[in-house]
């Protein structure tokens, strides 16, 4: 009978030795797929950035010899806050057409001008942000994501946007918060009046 307990003892411990060394299996299994999703979403995201183009208008640019070149420690700072335009004829906007800064990071139009804003993980970039404001922002059009934020401004193509997926949109965002932190605040839109 003694034999018997041993045995049954022996036995129950195995199995809850086996079940506990299951669940960690499990468990260090569940974390190393989401490192693996984590990586991937974030390489997901630096191809889709490329692709649809992010740094045409958020990355300050110098002129090199073949016209724009990224300034690689600027990448999406957006437009500089000590950035000067030239001088903007509002006649030729009255005419209907939508100007651009040399370096892409402005534009002026018939609602005045609006600057590219940063999008590098520095607090004033998305830094601080939450992915549900980085998904508003691009499918509702809202500034900052905020629910009752001011509308985006062109040229920013966030009707384009909008249709991709969230699994997109979010690796996106993830491969944004991995970027190079640059301190740069971007001014406030214009209107078209307040244009000299």
């Amino acid at each position: 009978m003694r034999s018997s307990i041993l045995l049954i003892t022996s036995i129950s411990g195995l199995l809850t030795i086996a079940a506990i060394a299951c669940n960690s299996a499990d468990a260090n299994t569940q974390n190393n797929t989401a490192k693996v999703d984590s990586v991937a979403r974030v390489k997901r995201g630096a191809y889709l950035v490329n692709a649809v183009g992010c740094d045409d208008c958020h990355s300050p640019k110098r002129m090199g010899a073949h016209g724009p070149e990224l300034i690689p420690e600027l990448r999406f700072s957006g437009f500089p806050h000590n950035g000067q335009l030239p001088p903007v004829d509002t006649s030729a906007v009255k005419k209907g057409w939508v100007l651009m800064s040399p370096d892409l990071t402005s534009a002026v139009g018939p609602w005045g001008i609006s600057y590219a804003a940063n999008i590098t993980s520095d607090g004033s970039g998305i830094g601080n942000w939450k992915e549900e404001n980085f998904i508003r922002a691009l499918r509702e059009g809202k500034n900052k994501g905020l629910v009752n934020g001011r509308p985006l401004l062109p040229p920013m193509p966030w009707t384009v946007y909008k249709n991709m997926s969230d699994e997109d949109l979010k690796s996106i965002f993830a491969y944004l918060k991995t970027t190079k932190p640059v301190n740069n605040t971007a001014p406030a839109p214009k209107p078209l009046a307040a244009i000299r």
